[in-house]
């Protein structure tokens, strides 16, 4: 048996990000660099009153950007998504479904196509698992339409 050959390390913890200056990664440098940047012009072109107020902000922004999780996932992507739904349309508009499930048009035979009868369909019982499936292949039907 051959066991020769170069071996190569299969990577265990590809999620994990590397700490590229001191104990912290990429990201949380910048963050916690951008922040610092921001609050130094800040300090140095406003009065102190409108440096706390505006400063402060910023600099727990930065921290919570750097180091929080919610939900384990990086804070950042969790401001996104706030951001996105809070400008995103949230117009939601209820349209009540007709109880003709076919149409006058689908009851008149085409070429190719067999007529659907109503009258052979089942009545909608939410409790057994025939009848539920029958209600979501005509819900599909009716959407394609």
């Amino acid at each position: 048996m051959y066991n020769g050959g170069m071996r190569f390390e299969v990577p265990q913890f590809i999620e994990i990000e590397d700490k590229i200056i001191g104990p912290l990664t990429w990201k949380q440098f910048i963050y916690l660099a951008g922040g610092a940047g921001v609050i130094v012009v800040t300090f140095l072109a406003l009065p102190f009153f409108l440096f706390v107020i505006i400063g402060l902000p910023i600099g727990i922004l930065a921290g919570f950007l750097a180091f929080h999780k919610v939900n384990n996932r990086p804070f950042a992507t969790f401001l996104e998504s706030v951001v996105d739904y809070s400008l995103g349309n949230k117009l939601y508009l209820w349209r009540k479904r007709s109880k003709s499930v076919i149409s006058q048009q689908e009851k008149t035979p085409t070429a190719g196509n067999t007529p659907v009868q109503e009258s052979h369909l089942p009545q909608a019982e939410t409790s057994s698992i025939s009848s539920m499936s029958r209600k979501l292949e005509i819900d599909a039907l009716e959407i394609k339409e």
